[in-house]
């Protein structure tokens, strides 16, 4: 895939920041007194990869003005080695704005893990257009990828018009966009003419398209072939099907990307992936990983593949990097991914799990 080679940075993410609150030693919730407590997002998840690789990656983002909050995600942003950019915004009072909180335990054998979001009141859905000199971003600084989720894209009605403005101003200055469809239910609910329509104009203009059956289904319209059945061929060949059908409403689109994930129990998943790029199909089929923490495991799929695309490689390595970064992300505490170099990713890959002196 053809990139912009003068762009400042490798890759832009808008997206909505806040923090997960996690106890430790795998215990749940409920039955904890002690937590860990890390800035996050889906979105910087994925830009986690390129950037503790070397790559320049720019967060787009607001924040709550004065937050001690706001300045733990600043800092850890800063150690991730991503810039950002966003508007500082009054909290207004106590039942004002603030960083959303996700709460989650990563499970453990048997017990499934839990997460409850908390997004009441939540900066990030008041990312404006008018907040972002696009034509900066864009024009004078460059980027070569935007990603854009569909977390993002129906937050709010602003931040809907916010990706659509993105990836307009992207698709003027040169630069290739990633959009991760991102279906979610509760966010849709009585807007789902307005989501609709914006989602189809930004995949009409995307390079390269995430999600699974449902995700296209339900945020584009697809009308796909049968899934043929819940079993593993049949998964696969119900998401080629509908890729062949997305194709023809997309035909400008030449990524479209997929995990396939089964569950044996909180600590052990089948891990497998679905590429297709520009007429060629790249499957990993499901393989037996470990997890310290499920959580992310896709966004380091993603932020992986994206590695892989923004290096030049042939398409065939997007796959198994993407597929690596992802199972990295499952043995982490955090919800990201932070590889020590390219050959800690490749390793995973390989199956070469010995120690390295």
């Amino acid at each position: 895939m053809e990139l912009k080679n003068d762009a400042r940075y490798a890759l832009v993410i808008p997206t909505s920041m806040g923090v997960r609150i996690t106890p430790v030693n795998g215990q749940p919730v409920h039955s904890s007194d002690l937590f860990k407590m890390h800035a996050t997002s889906a979105e910087s998840n994925v830009g986690s990869i390129p950037s503790y690789l070397g790559l320049p990656v720019k967060v787009l983002t607001t924040f709550v003005k004065d937050s001690p909050v706001a300045g733990f995600i600043k800092e850890s942003l800063a150690s991730r080695h991503m810039d950002y950019e966003g508007k500082e915004v009054d909290q207004g009072n106590p039942w004002g704005y603030r960083h959303q909180i996700n709460i989650a335990d990563s499970g453990y054998g048997s017990r499934g893990p839990r997460v409850q979001n908390d997004r009441a009141g939540e900066v990030g859905r008041t990312l404006n257009v008018k907040d972002f000199d696009l034509e900066r971003i864009f024009g004078e600084e460059g980027a070569r990828i935007v990603h854009l989720s569909g977390l993002i894209a129906a937050l709010s009605p602003e931040t809907g018009r916010f990706c659509l403005e993105l990836a307009r101003s992207a698709r003027k200055h040169g630069t290739r966009i990633s959009f991760d469809l991102n279906y979610r239910a509760s966010f849709w609910k009585g807007r789902e003419e307005e989501l609709h329509g914006i989602f189809t104009e930004i995949a009409t203009v995307s390079d390269i398209l995430i999600g699974n059956e449902e995700d296209f289904q339900l945020c584009l319209g697809i009308e796909g072939p049968e899934a043929g059945g819940q079993d593993l061929a049949g998964k696969i060949e119900g998401f080629k099907g509908m890729i062949n059908s997305v194709r023809e409403a997309y035909p400008s689109t030449r990524v479209f990307a997929t995990t396939l994930r089964e569950v044996v129990s909180a600590n052990q998943h089948m891990w497998g992936a679905i590429v297709y790029e520009n007429g060629n199909w790249h499957v990993v089929e499901p393989r037996s990983i470990y997890v310290y923490d499920r959580i992310g495991g896709g966004d380091g799929f993603v932020g992986g593949m994206l590695y892989a695309i923004l290096m030049g490689w042939e398409s065939e390595k997007w796959i198994r990097f993407g597929w690596a970064g992802g199972a990295l992300a499952a043995t982490m505490e955090t919800d990201y991914a932070h590889p020590a170099d390219e050959g800690q990713v490749w390793s995973i890959w390989e199956g070469n799990a010995r120690v390295r002196r």
